[in-house]
């Protein structure tokens, strides 16, 4: 049974990932990217903290004695947002794409993408906490 802190801390986590779908959400890769950009522009402070889920994952690392789903998690996380910083700063400062990459980042994405965190990230807070699914 999934106990009352396991519970709180989905919920939180779902709050924040919520928030950064909403934020980013776009048609297209390309579309994801330039919302990002908006803040990147600003400060990478600023991008960096418009991710809540990241801090979220660093703090309930430390929190499971760094359980091994639990870095898993913030691994995920952690790369996730390098690859974002990575594409912003190819795309908008760099300016080098290939014609691969350009076909990638305009290509439509399923309307499901952005919400797989949703689905997945919970998984690693439950197995962190309680050690199995059930």
């Amino acid at each position: 049974m999934i106990n009352e802190a396991v519970l709180n801390y989905v919920v939180l986590f779902v709050l924040l990932e919520f928030y950064e779908i909403y934020w980013q959400k776009a048609p297209t890769i390309m579309g994801m990217l330039i919302r990002m950009h908006k803040y990147y522009s600003r400060s990478i402070f600023l991008f960096l903290i418009m991710q809540p889920t990241f801090y979220f994952s660093v703090g309930f690392a430390m929190l499971t004695d760094y359980h091994w789903a639990s870095i898993l998690m913030l691994l995920i996380k952690t790369s996730d947002i390098a690859t974002k910083i990575l594409l912003l700063e190819q795309v908008f400062i760099k300016r080098q794409l290939s014609h691969e990459l350009s076909l990638i980042l305009l290509a439509p994405i399923n309307s499901f993408l952005p919400y797989i965190g949703l689905f997945t990230y919970p998984i690693f807070i439950i197995l962190s906490l309680n050690g199995s699914l059930f």
